[in-house]
């Protein structure tokens, strides 16, 4: 598994005006590049009277699929622009299309550069983004002695809960961020004198989006 890095969990769109020129930025989350060229063509069908549809996207674990069109623009003044936003931000696995409608007022080379990433910048605003990670599962067990000193440590780090089973023994269920997993077991092992029982399950990828965990 490889490591953890920034998603747009929910896409969105967001508007600046320039001049006159509108420049409507599109964001979606996508896996492949037929994802992002599907997305494309979709948003230039929605905008078909547009003048120019811009877009770039960046995608693989490593960002190791990069691309961009400035779609009649001067060179370099709108696909790279708005490429380097995504990369700014560290995001994976999106797209973005920029719909510019021509106010009439040419901005010129600085201008356009900005606009665009101005765009992108708005667009990515009404999105959700998160943080793609690494986790895993692990079960805990305890006395009814041991369960406050388990709570705190978890409390410490952030961890979250996710089930409890409450019988002769309490048994407690969390998905650990990979890179705690070490610390964690260390700390809950001298935390209740070695009595807690830990029980480390499968790795996943999850993404914690507003406060909640969503599993992929």
């Amino acid at each position: 598994m490889d490591e953890n890095y920034r998603i747009v969990f929910t896409g969105g769109s967001g508007e600046i005006v320039e001049k006159k020129s509108r420049f409507i930025a599109t964001v979606s989350p996508v896996e492949s590049e037929e994802e992002a060229l599907a997305f494309i063509e979709r948003t230039k069908k929605q905008y078909w009277d547009a003048r120019h549809n811009c877009f770039a996207y960046v995608i693989g674990d490593h960002q190791e699929l990069m691309r961009f069109s400035d779609d009649g623009e001067p060179q370099g003044t709108a696909g790279k622009p708005m490429l380097d936003v995504l990369l700014g931000e560290e995001l994976h696995n999106t797209a973005v299309v920029v719909t510019r409608y021509f106010g009439g007022t040419l901005l010129g080379t600085g201008g356009l550069v900005r606009a665009y990433s101005g765009a992108v910048q708005e667009g990515l605003r009404s999105c959700v983004l998160a943080e793609k990670r690494k986790g895993l599962w692990l079960s805990i067990g305890t006395d009814y002695s041991g369960i406050g000193k388990v709570q705190y440590l978890l409390g410490q780090r952030g961890i979250r809960i996710l089930s409890s089973e409450y019988t002769e023994q309490v048994v407690l269920t969390v998905l650990v961020p990979l890179e705690q997993k070490r610390e964690l077991l260390d700390a809950l092992t001298e935390g209740t004198n070695g009595k807690a029982r830990l029980t480390p399950g499968d790795e996943c990828r999850y993404v914690d989006a507003q406060g909640e965990l969503f599993l992929l």
